[in-house]
């Protein structure tokens, strides 16, 4: 009877789920189940089950929000089972209410022997204890088994508004049901059944019809469905020999010649905090490494990279068993410490100073704990990718960068998969991007397929890197994958699979291809996920304080040990960096976490905060001495107000009044330098540049503007354009007032409300000042909603120039390309600039990153030179946080009028870092004092390694070609070198800024934007 290739198909996806799959497990018996649920948080194995087990049936409800129920299951092995177990594995079956869906965002749980002994996980996909053997529960004389295990009920979150995103308002309602607990016997030759004619069923759907391949395929597994017995499981076991023989001469075809070759590995990209609080995250990556360490004891082949070592740190800390075995793993090279970092952090908004961190902390700790360096920056899901990366990544010792999220580009497809990347400053890293556009791979016929037909380099490069296994939740990699990587090593109609590590992919692939490999220059802007610039404003002033705090913290200890001889606090330093770096992660610092996350880290940014405080209150002390001589300490790379960079002396203050007159409902301020007047609306209706006789609006300034925010997809996550569709500015006024308390700097206070929420506007004039000083408090109240705040400006500028780390991107105001206009809202660090020949302006910030400078639209009323700059104050998404940002807020930010760019580099410094005044003896002279100009020292520390060194990190910042001119105090330096990023001797990078010395001065010349970092050595006998 002749059948069609869609009749085909539909007969054996219904084999497949109807009589192989049930029949993989047989005899079949029932355990005894017991469960005890801890009344609070989770505990440790000893105490989780001291506590009352009571019994506990199959089907029954079981764990509330965020709970965790520790099961025993107890039973005797049948004797037929006993005397088959040397053939076929006995396994303890679970399933705790998994539903559909893979591991990481079900019910899941960690696997105990009855002495304490880690098993594996029992998650979706693993849903299996072994019994007996070399590796599972011990079976006891008389056939007996026990085994704990520790199930967390963590919520299931699908993209709707929920309150289960907090202990606080989750409810305690059962969330799940105990569907399944039952000993069987696994079926081998059922088993590899299921593996062979899944992978064949998955490679005909994706194999074009024309190709003979796909019927061949087809007819092969028409034949496997005829020899299988229908007549019950039993039945199904017995015929699968005969079944798989049917499917022996398609899977011992070879691959062709020209077949695509995939370097795989094992992964399981787990999120460091995401729809769970970083304490599940901590047993998430247990579990996983569990199922990891418990894989490699089966297949020998199994290699699996991971990344953060915040996350080896936590089971170092938490899970001392899961640590012994990955060291032994690590040792083994089963294991492979990846990436280098400390967690896989966002990548634009944290600091330059925080990204080198990143490195150097990841890189220390595989280096200390498991004697390993890694040579590929390991990013595979961080939203974006910024243009400094590859000079630091190259600084730290990386000669590899891997992502993926580029495929997420919602308007342009990224042109590369395997390419060199070009930094800021010119440096390139060679990059790859696996073109089946995923970080945790299954194996299935669509991916490979993708791998092969989207593989951009076809034709000039055969070979891409596949990341297996389950992620964003954990789970990794399965016995499943790994049998079906086996039959991928060589087989015709697919491409050729090889478990290798990383660092063989990169080098194999740069050695075929890397000298012709096409370049991308400059930052990689993710089309996508726009609103992380902006949600959960409390994420990103803590990130911004706590990087500012940390500058001051090493720099004030630095200079307190070297001039005073007070102890240095490295190792609370170290740990107050581990735990900022933690908060950059990906899903925290970009604000698309649940509720608990961003509480606590709301707490941990407090703490942090209060800390740091008393260790630049406790260094400063130590500076200042005993007296009442006024002294401003200056932690800015600049001279501020006649006080030193990273240094203190009185402050010099321009007391002249300002004038300020309020009449007819406006009021101007004038300080000789700018002329504003402030509209009856509360509005800037004018800046006059005395200096350069222009105004400097093209209409209303400081306007805020409140947008629908409803985007398509991922409401925390993403800002789509059409928000610039609807929207109004805030013009109402409940009060306007005039403050001249202090002359010489009068401050306008404007009252609005709008809705549910309230605006108090702030707008101040100092004397000798080209900057207007702005400061919003919202009490916010809205939901789904954008707050926004716009200049527009009398400057025709064709491009933004926005700060990033260790320099600064210059992206098109125009749409003129789809590129371009992609680029609506677009990230900055302390400030953005826009200006045209002779004429600059600058918005500089203290907490904000989420920005948009833009040419007028059509019908818009700007004049056609004007340029609009607009902040990003506030977002209102409700999904996965209902309640993001919702209360009071403080921001702060001016308008710097005239400036070019060493000026917007200086305002954006010094709205960081504000003086810090406090009475003391005398001046503080720097510990380095460097020529003003293009180059700028932006860390001041003593190094790592415990020693007595100082190190400074310099960067030129304006991309140009700079000379540093560096003058050591006296009695501090005894040598002086280059080094890398860990403050090791590095031949190559020293090269690249070659260090002349004359007596106390330092020369060196940079270019641009490039990052040197200097080691000087004490003299001996120097204070400690």
């Amino acid at each position: 009877m002749h059948r069609t290739i869609t009749d085909v198909g539909a007969r054996v996806a219904r084999a497949l789920a109807e009589r192989i799959t049930p029949a993989v497990h047989s005899y079949r018996t029932p355990v005894t189940v017991e469960a005890h649920a801890l009344p609070g948080e989770p505990a440790p194995f000893a105490e989780g089950v001291a506590g009352a087990f009571i019994p506990f049936a199959v089907g029954s409800e079981w764990g509330r929000p965020w709970g965790t129920t520790w099961f025993r299951f107890t039973g005797t092995v049948p004797a037929p089972m006993l005397a088959q177990a040397d053939q076929q594995r006995i396994e303890l079956l679970v399933d705790l209410g998994f539903g559909s869906g893979g591991p990481g965002f079900r019910s899941e749980g960690l696997a105990y022997t009855a002495a304490g002994t880690i098993l594996k996980a029992v998650e979706p996909r693993t849903a299996y204890v072994p019994v007996g053997g070399t590796h599972g529960a011990p079976i006891a004389s008389d056939g007996s088994f026990e085994i704990y295990l520790e199930a967390a009920s963590n919520p299931r979150f699908d993209g709707t508004v929920s309150t289960l995103g907090d202990l606080d308002t989750a409810g305690d309602e059962p969330l799940y049901r105990l569907e399944r607990a039952e000993l069987a016997l696994r079926e081998p030759e059922v088993y590899h059944l299921l593996v062979e004619a899944r992978l064949l069923h998955q490679l005909a759907i994706t194999t074009p019809e024309s190709d003979p391949r796909h019927h061949e395929l087809r007819q092969a597994l028409d034949r496997m469905v005829d020899e299988i017995d229908a007549g019950g499981f039993d039945r199904v076991a017995t015929s699968a020999p005969a079944a798989r023989a049917q499917l022996a001469a398609v899977l011992a075809d070879r691959a062709r010649t020209s077949a695509h070759s995939i370097s795989a590995v094992g992964h399981a990209h787990i999120d460091s905090a995401w729809l769970w609080p970083v304490r599940e995250t901590i047993r998430k990556c247990s579990r996983t490494f569990s199922n990891v360490v418990a894989l490699a004891q089966e297949y020998p082949e199994f290699l699996f990279a991971c990344s953060s070592a915040q996350q080896y740190a936590w089971m170092r800390d938490h899970h001392p068993q899961v640590w012994d075995r990955i060291t032994e793993a690590v040792a083994a090279g089963t294991f492979i410490p990846v990436g280098g970092m400390w967690v896989e952090s966002d990548t634009n908004l944290p600091g330059g100073e925080a990204l080198v961190r990143q490195f150097t902390a990841g890189k220390r700790f595989f280096a200390e704990h498991f004697g390993t360096e890694s040579r590929e920056v390991w990013l595979p899901d961080s939203f974006g990718y910024s243009g400094s990366l590859p000079q630091l990544a190259r600084l730290a010792g990386f000669d590899w960068f891997l992502s993926q999220k580029m495929s997420w580009n919602s308007t342009n497809p990224f042109p590369h998969h395997t390419f060199w990347w070009e930094g800021i400053d010119g440096t390139r890293v060679f990059t790859h991007f696996p073109p089946s556009d995923t970080y945790s791979s299954e194996f299935n016929g669509q991916e490979l397929a993708r791998s092969t037909t989207n593989f951009r380099e076809n034709g000039r490069a055969t070979r891409s890197l596949m990341p297996f296994g389950y992620g964003d939740g954990g789970g990794g990699p399965t016995r499943e994958m790994l049998e079906t990587a086996r039959r991928l090593a060589d087989l015709d109609g697919a491409p050729r699979v090889r478990i290798e590590t990383p660092e063989q992919f990169f080098t194999d692939a740069h050695a075929e291809y890397g000298e012709h490999a096409p370049v991308w220059s400059g930052e990689m802007y993710l089309e996508f996920h726009r609103g992380t610039y902006t949600s959960q404003r409390a994420m990103k002033e803590g990130n911004r304080r706590t990087e500012h705090l940390l500058h001051e913290a090493e720099l004030w200890s630095a200079t307190a040990t070297v001039r005073r001889g007070a102890p240095y606090p490295a190792e609370q330093l170290q740990r107050l960096w581990e735990e900022v770096l933690l908060l950059q992660f990906h899903d925290i610092l970009p604000g698309s976490s649940i509720a608990w996350v961003h509480r606590e880290a709301r707490q941990r940014y407090a703490d942090l905060t209060a800390q740091l405080e008393t260790i630049i209150g406790t260094a400063l002390d130590a500076l200042a001495g005993s007296g009442d001589v006024p002294l401003a300490f200056n932690a800015t790379p600049h001279a501020h107000d006649g006080v030193p960079s990273h240094g203190a002396a009185a402050r010099r203050r321009d007391t002249t009044a300002v004038e300020a007159v309020a009449s007819g409902g406006e009021v101007h301020l004038d300080n000789g330098l700018l002329g504003v007047r402030i509209g009856a609306d509360g509005t800037l209706a004018s800046v006059w540049d005395h200096r350069a006789g222009r105004e400097v609006l093209a209409g209303p300034g400081n306007v805020l503007w409140l947008h629908p925010d409803t985007p398509n997809r991922f409401d925390a996550w993403d800002l789509d354009e059409f928000y610039r569709h609807s929207g109004h500015a805030l013009t109402g006024v409940d009060r306007l007032e005039l403050d001249t308390s202090d002359p010489a700097r009068p401050e306008v206070r404007i009252t609005r409300s709008d809705g549910d929420s309230t605006y108090v506007q702030h707008l101040a004039l100092a004397a000798g000042s080209m900057s207007i000083e702005c400061t919003t408090e919202v009490d916010w109240r809205e939901r789904e909603r954008i707050l926004k705040v716009a200049f527009p400006l009398d400057v025709h500028a064709r491009e933004s120039t926005a700060e990033t780390q260790f320099g600064h991107v210059q992206r098109p105001t125009h749409t003129n390309t789809s590129w371009d206009a992609a680029k609506f809202e677009v990230p900055a660090h302390k400030w953005l600039h826009v200006g045209e020949p002779g004429y600059g302006v600058a918005v500089a910030n203290e907490t904000t990153y989420g920005h948009e400078a833009t040419r007028p639209g059509p019908g818009e009323a700007h004049g056609a030179g004007a340029t609009t700059v607009r902040l990003s104050l506030l977002r209102a998404p409700r999904y996965p946080d209902p309640q993001t940002d919702q209360g009071r807020h403080v921001l702060r930010y001016r308008l710097v009028c005239g400036a070019d760019l060493p000026e917007a580099i200086r305002a954006g410094y010094a709205a960081g870092r504000p003086l810090r005044e406090r009475l003391g003896s005398g001046p503080v002279d720097p510990l380095v004092r460097l020529d003003e100009g293009p180059v700028l020292l932006e860390t001041v520390k003593l190094a790592d390694d415990g020693s007595r060194d100082l190190v400074l990190r310099l960067y030129e910042s304006r991309g140009g070609r700079g000379r540093a001119v560096l003058t050591v105090a006296e009695g501090v330096m005894s040598e002086a070198m280059v080094t890398d990023l860990l403050e090791r001797e590095d031949e190559q990078i020293a090269a690249l800024a070659p260090l002349a010395r004359d007596g106390a001065r330092l020369t060196l010349d940079l270019a641009p934007f490039q990052v040197v970092t200097l080691r000087i050595a004490r003299p001996e006998g120097a204070r400690t």
